[in-house]
């Protein structure tokens, strides 16, 4: 049995009865689960068994017909895990095009070593395969009015905070914060090069409660994001009573460390989802 495997169990034993389980049984389709075969789904995501069904020499149009998205990124983000389990380096974003050796891989190994922010980041690569728009009516001091908004424009999906009931304002910051993690994670160099107008980064600051950027400190759309995702997935988490459980607790946790989210899902693109981005995030 290959050394990554055991290294792979070793960190992230294999648990029937974990609630993570149950989720991703939830998400697979029959396909999926005759292909991963039997045993727990989280030691199968991780082996490199699935890694070559879902990655290997087969892959293709076919594959991606047969298979969920889902499973593709449940295997891309297990077997990330596993090979961070056994690096000591892994390639930097640093700008667009631009890749360094980094060697801190600590920080981003234990944010993938608990099942459940595995999970968070699955689920949340799967909800951009199919992104929401529309309009809905804002009431303001001069009646209703239409308000546009999509789930890639930051701009548009703040706006909807205040369109919603206080007590739905935490599930706009969650899909905000998530839209911040999938924008530096999945398209960082698109996200660089496009940025943000002043403007809308002021929006942004204030409907995140963070005070406005001085004009010299105006930092990169990709950084800016890192801050204000943050800032999002903890207002989110704010709305729960504590203590924090299942995939809020995994919310919290990232709000604290979302830059070493980013750079997971940095390595995930770059491993196995960058020949595919398109068609998958159509979007994006």
């Amino acid at each position: 049995m290959p050394q990554s495997r055991h290294m792979s169990e070793a960190h992230h034993p294999p648990d029937a009865n974990h609630p993570s389980e149950a989720w991703y049984r939830q998400h697979l389709t029959e396909a999926d689960l005759a292909l991963l075969g039997p045993g727990p789904v989280l030691a199968r995501l991780a082996s490199p068994e699935a890694e070559a069904a879902v990655f290997g020499e087969a892959w293709g149009q076919e594959t991606i017909a047969f298979l969920s998205p889902f499973l593709a990124f449940a295997v891309a983000v297990h077997r990330t895990a596993a090979v961070l389990d056994e690096s000591t380096s892994v390639l930097e974003w640093t700008g667009p095009r631009q890749r360094l050796p980094v060697f801190g891989v600590s920080s981003l190994r234990d944010l993938v070593a608990d099942p459940l922010r595995r999970f968070l980041l699955v689920e949340l690569l799967a909800s951009y395969t199919h992104v929401a728009s529309g309009v809905t009516w804002v009431h303001t001091e001069r009646g209703w009015r239409k308000h546009r908004f999509n789930e890639l424009d930051p701009v548009a999906l703040a706006g909807l905070l205040e369109a919603v009931p206080p007590a739905e304002r935490g599930g706009v910051f969650r899909r905000l914060g998530d839209l911040a993690l999938f924008l530096t994670g999945v398209f960082p160099d698109r996200t660089a090069l496009h940025g943000l107008d002043p403007i809308s980064v002021g929006r942004l600051s204030r409907v995140s409660r963070m005070p406005d950027a001085a004009p010299d400190d105006q930092p990169d759309a990709v950084v800016l994001l890192e801050r204000l995702g943050a800032r999002w997935y903890q207002l989110a988490a704010q709305t729960v009573p504590r203590p924090h459980a299942g995939t809020v607790a995994a919310v919290a946790h990232v709000a604290e460390h979302f830059a070493d989210a980013r750079r997971v899902l940095n390595v995930v693109t770059d491993r196995y989802l960058f020949p595919l981005r398109q068609r998958w995030f159509g979007g994006g």
